[in-house]
């Protein structure tokens, strides 16, 4: 049988990148077949080692740059090309918004099949640095010492930090803080491999006001909880204990250790209670501009009903309700709609009503039972929305959407179903969540032309 793809693992060649993909790699062909090569930009000659054959594609490593690229920049941090999360620190900040916009576009074009559809120039950050308000370390055990950092890419092989250019410094100044603890009173690190173990991650978060939250998360009991309290100076400070051979980061059970059982998020003039658990958008100063663009493409009247789905904490429940007259939020976390309902009484919101379920159960059953939103809002995980969702949107007569996504992957694709349904796309505009990564967020306007 004859293979279709004429390469070798472990051979070398030279190639050309002509492209980058969604994941931030460099795209090259030869003879037929593409090559994602990671941390190789368009314009670049590479020399390139093939890591993995498939059937149409190889993954190949850079080895040695014949051309670079005149938008290359020196990376500046110490984990660049190992810990997989700053896929893009490599390429120009002004590149890095041009490649997001091409990256919204292509998906739309090649995976919805959209045609003339205007993609707005990738607002971006004046200083993308230091812009992550939360960081989720894993704690493993290096050289001898327990070390916090993130996983490699596709993997759970610690990288171990002492500081990242994306996270707030007081962020990582805390996780420092914590391992430092950890040392000092020799607790055992927690292994995956093996299920043994105490000290699994720690979680930080940082507020606009400047309140602070360190979680610890441990299999078992907390050892050396007095020095862990004295040690680590915040205004908020949690053990959550997670038993579980699971690479989830919480367990159920959270002790509150010391200060307030929540903090205070400040977003225009609109304040939200922070629990370990909150979900919150980690950029605030790009998530102004997320949410201003979101609410002004809706263009919610005083005598229109709206439903906020997928709504987490009622962040932009709250922000439409001064400017509708009726906000329905739904979301399947318990914990983050009883957030969502004390968030509305502390910011003096009476128009929202919060549902707790799935999304495409909640809807489907309030448009048969005569729901009728005039507008809608939809804010779903990475994996989009589920199909009873854009049915429901369909059927409900609401006569335009925003949809809110971190995937333009799954937004091309329920674009494509909704656009079955009469709705055509009338605004596109990605923002810059993600400095330096490959992530990009999409706000897009459709409305109904039946």
């Amino acid at each position: 049988m004859k293979q279709s793809n004429p390469f070798l693992k472990n051979q070398e060649l030279t190639l050309e990148i002509t492209g980058i993909t969604s994941e931030g790699q460099g795209v090259a062909r030869c003879e037929g077949v593409a090559f994602f090569v990671p941390f190789a930009l368009p314009g670049e000659i590479v020399v390139a080692h093939i890591i993995k054959i498939e059937k149409k594609y190889c993954i190949a490593k850079a080895i040695r740059f014949l051309k670079l690229s005149e938008h290359r920049v020196e990376p500046v941090c110490e984990a660049y090309e190992k810990c997989g999360g700053c896929a893009l620190m490599h390429l120009d900040y002004s590149e890095q918004l041009k490649t997001k916009t091409h990256i919204v576009r292509d998906a739309l074009e090649r995976l919805g099949g959209f045609t003339g559809v205007e993609v707005q120039n990738t607002i971006g950050m004046d200083d993308p640095w230091r812009y992550r308000n939360k960081g989720s370390f894993p704690i493993g055990f290096q050289d001898g010492v327990a070390a916090f950092g993130f996983y490699a890419e596709r993997s759970h092989r610690l990288i171990p930090l002492y500081d990242c250019p994306i996270e707030d410094a007081r962020i990582t100044a805390l996780a420092r803080s914590v391992t430092e603890w950890a040392n000092r009173n020799h607790v055992r690190v927690y292994d995956e491999q093996t299920g043994k173990g105490c000290l699994r991650a720690c979680v930080i978060r940082i507020t606009s006001t400047g309140e602070r939250m360190v979680t610890v998360v441990t299999k078992g009991e907390l050892p050396a909880k007095d020095s862990l309290v004295r040690m680590i100076d915040v205004d908020s400070l949690y053990h959550n204990r997670n038993d579980a051979n699971t690479n989830v980061i919480f367990g159920d059970h959270f002790t509150l250790l010391k200060g307030k059982p929540q903090l205070v998020e400040q977003q225009s003039d609109l304040v939200f209670a922070v629990s370990p658990q909150s979900f919150l958008q980690v950029n605030p100063v790009q998530t102004r501009k997320l949410y201003d663009t979101a609410i002004r493409l809706l263009d919610a009247k005083p005598d229109e009903t709206v439903a906020d789905v997928y709504c987490g904490i009622g962040t932009i429940s709250l922000a439409i309700a001064k400017h509708a007259g009726k906000v329905i939020g739904i979301e399947c976390v318990p914990e983050a709609i009883e957030d969502a309902k004390q968030n509305a009484a502390q910011n003096g919101v009476e128009n929202v009503d919060f549902i707790c379920g799935l999304a495409e159960d909640v809807l489907p059953d309030l448009v048969k039972n005569n729901m009728r939103p005039d507008a809608i809002v939809i804010d779903p995980p990475r994996k989009g929305c589920d199909e009873r969702v854009l049915s429901a949107i369909a059927e409900s007569g609401a006569n335009r959407i925003v949809y809110v996504s971190c995937n333009p992957a799954t937004l091309a694709r329920d674009l494509k179903i909704l656009s079955t349904h009469g709705f055509m796309i009338r605004h596109v505009q990605p923002i810059d969540m993600f400095p330096h990564t490959q992530h990009v967020e999409t706000v897009c306007c459709l409305y109904c032309q039946k």
